[in-house]
């Protein structure tokens, strides 16, 4: 690779990483399934939920 395209190939990868950290989160935080039942419940009192294997 001649310097050109090394230094261009760096400035890339700076930008890159710059603007990975601007966007918004993809993934929110995990919640575990047992969580998720949980708050299933407290939000429909009168249904059964029941864990599906």
């Amino acid at each position: 690779m001649n310097r050109r395209k090394k230094i261009k190939q760096l400035l890339e990868a700076y930008a890159k990483k710059a603007s990975a950290k601007k966007a918004p989160k993809k993934n929110s935080t995990y919640i575990s399934k047992a969580d998720r039942l949980k708050l299933a419940a407290e939000g429909n009192p009168e249904s059964n939920v029941t864990p599906e294997n």
